[in-house]
């Protein structure tokens, strides 16, 4: 019997391996749905796991072994976590958002789920870094047409990063020209120290431009990027007009943003009047 279990632990681990050098993370309630057993179990195997030096635990579940400064997990990697908190932190951004205005989403999973809110949003001008922000947009058009009021997107050149981001000098000489109302910016990681970074040193600078050419930055990050510091800073806590998260985020992170001008909004909590 002990044989057998000690067989049945090897084979979960496997797969929890692959799925996590696969997708790029996974998260621990959803391998307790995927195989079918306990919650204690799966962190026992992220335990053991971790031991062996081939997964890094993190907040709620593990992510490869990799130099945590600069481990860039792909688009398809990160959509697939944090999924209830990313629509709710785009429902709370998109009422933010302003008919007529000229917006900029930059690249990220969570800036995606808010592309989908704004396609109702009359008589928009949304500037984009992001090829997956971008086919939103355009596959609405092409299954309804051309409507009035539909959005004018305006998608920049540039690298493509594994986060299906355009970077680099193109990206950054056309977002340097152009001026938006709000820009909507999807983070690696935020903290008080580092205040917003990347692990990519090219996304870093466009996503400075991003900011200098915002007259409003808006901030839209699930709790488990709180505390991550990416290998660049591209702009500090006191530059980010609006923090949209979600109710995650603990009381201590809470206390620190209080402390700087940041506005924060958490999605599924009664607004502040004051807000935009």
């Amino acid at each position: 019997m002990s044989e057998n279990q000690t067989l049945l632990a090897e084979q979960r681990r496997a797969l929890i391996l692959d799925e996590v050098r696969r997708r790029g993370g996974v998260r621990v309630n959803e391998l307790t749905r995927r195989l079918g057993v306990s919650d204690m179990t799966v962190r026992r195997d992220l335990d053991a796991l971790a031991r062996q030096g081939v997964v890094e635990k993190v907040h709620g579940g593990a992510v490869p072994v990799a130099e945590a400064s600069t481990h860039e997990p792909g688009f398809e990697a990160k959509s697939g976590l944090e999924l209830t908190a990313k629509e709710d932190i785009a429902r709370a951004a998109a009422e933010l958002v302003a008919p007529g205005t000229a917006i900029a989403l930059s690249g990220g999973t969570t800036t995606y789920a808010l592309a989908h809110r704004l396609l109702d949003v009359p008589d928009l001008t949304v500037v984009t870094n992001s090829v997956r922000v971008a086919d939103v947009f355009h596959a609405a058009q092409r299954l309804t047409g051309q409507r009035q009021g539909a959005a004018t997107v305006v998608l920049t050149g540039g690298v493509r990063t594994p986060s299906d981001s355009l970077v680099g000098p193109v990206a950054d000489q056309a977002i340097a020209a152009l001026h938006f109302d709000v820009l909507f910016l999807g983070v690696h990681g935020i903290s008080v120290e580092a205040g917003l970074s990347t692990p990519n040193l090219a996304e870093a600078e466009t996503n400075r431009r991003l900011v200098q050419s915002a007259r409003r930055v808006v901030v839209i990050a699930d709790h488990t990027k709180w505390g991550t510091v990416g290998l660049s800073s591209f702009a500090a806590l006191d530059q980010v007009d609006t923090l949209v998260t979600d109710a995650g985020l603990p009381a201590d992170a809470r206390a620190q943003i209080a402390e700087h001008p940041t506005h924060l909004v958490v999605a599924g909590e009664p607004a502040d009047p004051t807000d935009i």
